[in-house]
């Protein structure tokens, strides 16, 4: 039965080793000449100007979207099973997905409306 989970097993285990050897090489491997230029944080050519004190704020809209982004993410993924499983489910699964597609759209129209998808 455990035999079952030896591939996923041995995948996690080639997964780590190849991400901890990737960064132990980069680490040995890679240059350690720093100048002033190289730690300066790059900002497409543009001086970087010096920053306030104090907590740096970021507009609500930023995270408006990236919560909206999530929510709407997350509820594609429950569409994955649903499908898998629509064989099994009958009418009774069909009807629940529309209810489910149809409050995702209501929430996507009053987010449209409300304007939370325009980046301004």
């Amino acid at each position: 039965m455990l035999s079952n989970y030896v591939p996923i097993l041995v995948l996690i285990a080639i997964a780590t080793a190849f991400a901890g050897g990737s960064i132990v090489i980069s680490m040995l491997v890679g240059p350690k000449r720093f100048n002033r230029a190289k730690l300066d944080a790059y900002e497409c050519g543009i001086e970087p100007e010096p920053e306030p004190a104090g907590p740096r704020r970021f507009p609500v809209k930023f995270y408006l979207i990236a919560m909206l982004f999530i929510v709407f993410d997350i509820e594609i993924i429950f569409l994955y099973p649903w499908a898998v499983a629509f064989g099994g489910l009958g009418v009774f699964g069909l009807v629940e997905m529309v209810l489910f597609v149809a409050t995702v759209f209501v929430a996507y129209a009053y987010v449209w409306r409300r304007g939370g998808l325009e980046w301004d």
